[in-house]
């Protein structure tokens, strides 16, 4: 195998914003970017033998991992029209790599535990929808850990980093810039300059010159950087990217900055 083959069979780690519920794949013009983002980007890294979703919309007290071998559809948004609870994705679950995942964290002393009957939130089914329509590659996801704590979201990307000998996508997914009402305030992209205070700090940390540990001190601290807390009120948008920053232990690429929902949002790819 020569060493670029070799790579190619690497995991690829990606974190990026997957919209306001299932607006993304409603004709949402605000989504247009995302949209054709989502849609280039299968073809920018190999096709995976496997997904694992770290998705903002599920918290629970331990590190859990769903392990259904056909998950169910969770439609964890409200107020859309009936069409948004009609949407299917079909792809199979991978309790096999649920159970190495729950072995990897249990050697790190992570507590960690499986959930056969949890679904696919929004948080997966509406990218995976649009980059991989065909529904054919087996998926998972991983909860973030009540209390959000950011070290504890590194650590446990980097307790994982062994997923990454294998030809795996894991997908961050968050919003880069999560206030809510800041998203309905406007109805344009109007300038933001806090908005993009701490987006160009994102830019900087995750791609910048800096060794891993001080990317992790970062982020770590990331309330204190520019506008922190209004683009985060509350940060499970953010702590998805925590988790692939501790797996990936190298700068990332830049792979999206543009507006989505009237707002600055950006994608990093390791």
């Amino acid at each position: 195998m020569t060493s670029e083959t070799a790579a190619d069979n690497k995991g690829r780690i990606v974190y990026f914003s997957h919209g306001g519920g299932p607006l993304p794949i409603m004709g949402d013009a605000s989504h247009r970017a995302m949209v054709d983002f989502m849609a280039r980007l299968p073809s920018q890294i190999p096709k995976p033998d496997a997904i694992l979703v770290i998705s903002a919309h599920w918290e629970e007290d331990s590190a859990t991992v769903l392990s259904a071998p056909q998950p169910p559809m969770l439609y964890d948004y409200y107020g859309f029209p009936k069409e948004a609870y009609d949407i299917e994705y079909s792809a199979p679950g991978n309790p096999e790599m649920a159970g190495k995942i729950i072995n990897m964290l249990d050697r790190e002393n992570i507590p960690a535990r499986l959930d056969p009957k949890r679904g696919f939130d929004h948080g997966l089914f509406i990218p995976l929808k649009l980059m991989y329509p065909e529904h054919d590659i087996p998926a998972l996801q991983l909860s973030l850990i009540r209390g959000l704590d950011p070290a504890a979201h590194i650590a446990l990307g980097s307790a994982l980093d062994e997923l990454l000998r294998e030809n795996l996508l894991v997908i961050g997914s968050g919003f880069s810039f999560h206030n809510m009402m800041e998203f309905f305030r406007n109805e344009s992209d109007i300038a933001d300059p806090q908005n993009d205070g701490f987006q160009d700090w994102l830019i900087e940390v995750c791609t910048g010159n800096l060794s891993q540990t001080e990317r992790e001190q970062c982020l770590v601290a990331w309330q204190q950087a520019p506008h922190a807390r209004y683009c985060h009120p509350r940060e499970e948008h953010l702590l998805p990217l925590h988790v692939c920053l501790g797996m990936a232990t190298k700068p990332a690429e830049k792979i999206f900055d543009d507006s989505i929902l009237h707002k600055r949002a950006v994608a990093f790819l390791w």
